[in-house]
């Protein structure tokens, strides 16, 4: 009669390695496989890094990305604490941006800005006003002739204000108002205009060769979702002028 041997085992067997005095004996310190599952584990472990590794090209997409929004941030920031922030001081002449007039009658858009000039000037912050502003095909009055008649119905006398009639836009308006101003030797002025426009106006009279300072107007007509839209419109054109510059806009 045989004797059946045992089933055969071929679960794999590692060599003991001796633990030096002292030592305290881990399960890898007694048994040493031959590494075939740690290996596999490492390679499993890289290939999904491989996988969550995103591509060079997008990183950069993404970072070009973040940093405009970043900046645009903080553009938008300035552009709203410039209009919350009155820089009044005596300077040589008072400059109030155009905005829409019907018929010679200034909107109550321009009304509220020159309010704030008659205002500023009864303080006798300045001796001179300079208005400003063009006309659309079809008007019969510039901007600046409804602002200038505004202003004398108003007391401002007449022969202390100038008049800057060729503008259609800020850049084209501060030009004049520089030309204006340089041939009487001034260069020192506060500019007048709604709080959402007040910082590209300073920085357009900068950039001009002016030395501006900004009072805006405290009545302004524009607001609820009318001044969000403009604060987020007047923050992009800050932005992109700052790179292109403001007479490319």
């Amino acid at each position: 009669m045989s004797i059946p041997h045992p089933a055969r085992d071929d679960t794999p067997v590692g060599a003991i390695r001796p633990i030096p005095m002292g030592e305290m004996a881990g399960a890898d310190d007694l048994v040493n496989f031959d590494g075939r599952l740690r290996g596999r584990r490492r390679a499993s472990a890289q290939s999904r890094r491989r996988r969550r590794r995103i591509p060079i090209p997008v990183r950069v997409v993404l970072t070009v990305f973040l940093a405009a929004f970043v900046y645009y941030g903080v553009t938008l920031i300035q552009v709203y604490a410039t209009g919350r922030s009155d820089q009044a001081r005596p300077v040589d002449a008072i400059v109030v941006m155009g905005a829409a007039q019907y018929d010679g009658r200034p909107s109550p858009q321009l009304a509220a800005r020159l309010d704030h000039v008659v205002t500023l000037y009864n303080e006798g912050l300045a001796p001179v006003v300079v208005v400003t502003g063009g006309k659309q095909p079809g008007d019969r009055f510039t901007e600046a002739e409804a602002s200038r008649d505004y202003l004398v119905e108003r007391g401002v006398p007449s022969d202390a204000i100038l008049m800057e009639t060729e503008g259609r836009s800020t850049y084209e308006s501060m030009e004049g108002v520089a030309d204006l101003l340089e041939a009487r030797g001034l260069g020192r002025v506060l500019v007048v205009t709604d709080p959402f426009h007040s910082l590209r106006s300073r920085m357009i009279a900068e950039d001009v060769g002016l030395r501006a300072y900004v009072s805006p107007t405290p009545s302004t007509v524009v607001r609820g979702t009318r001044d969000v839209r403009h604060h987020l419109l007047e923050a992009a054109g800050v932005a992109v002028g700052r790179i292109i510059g403001f007479d490319h806009l």
